[in-house]
């Protein structure tokens, strides 16, 4: 049986594109639902070139709990944040407790909290001095870059380390370990 995934994406969409490409040749897993609060998204263009269904949420949608039920009518078993700059309600979380991950660009529990994705993650991690970063695949809970940690893969900064060559170094982590860790939860954990 095809366990079914909803990622959750504001943006650029290059993880999502990535989850895309990876679960295409996969009888286990497919993605079946895009939940995006940006309909101009390179995310929502890639959903349409994968005949994967959009659902528009911004944070009222997301308040109103009507995101439910077309997740129960598309039976779906994991969500999947990549790149989603909108909080999850705590109703939602609660309703897909420890279902619901999130990529975060640094080792948390560093570097995490509110307006910490992207490049202003990459900034303040160079700006620190730090020695190494990396990505952390972790459970979502009410708080921003909280819950369990799932996954960490670490990479080091070298000296004179530039924005782009950290964007890089992470994205390149980013598109090796996200799609093996959700197919190593949904396999091996009962989802």
């Amino acid at each position: 049986m095809t366990k079914k995934i909803a990622v959750f994406s504001s943006g650029r969409g290059g993880n999502f594109n990535n989850l895309c490409k990876y679960f295409a040749s996969t009888k286990t897993i497919s993605i079946d639902l895009l939940v995006t609060n940006n309909l101009g998204s390179m995310s929502k263009k890639t959903a349409e070139k994968n005949k994967i269904e959009t659902v528009y949420a911004d944070a009222s949608v997301l308040q109103s709990g009507r995101l439910s039920s077309v997740m129960k009518r598309k039976n779906i078993e994991l969500i999947v944040l990549a790149g989603f700059l909108l909080k999850i309600p705590k109703k939602l979380v609660s309703q897909y407790e420890k279902k619901i991950i999130n990529l975060h660009p640094s080792l948390l529990p560093k570097f995490g909290g509110k307006g910490m994705y992207g490049d202003n993650v990459h900034k303040a991690v160079l700006r620190s001095g730090e020695a190494i970063t990396g990505i952390t695949i972790h459970y979502v809970d009410e708080v921003y870059d909280n819950g369990e940690v799932v996954f960490q893969k670490s990479c080091n900064i070298d000296p004179g380390e530039g924005l782009v060559s950290l964007r890089e170094k992470i994205r390149k982590l980013e598109y090796e370990f996200f799609p093996k860790t959700i197919e190593k939860i949904l396999l091996n954990s009962g989802c």
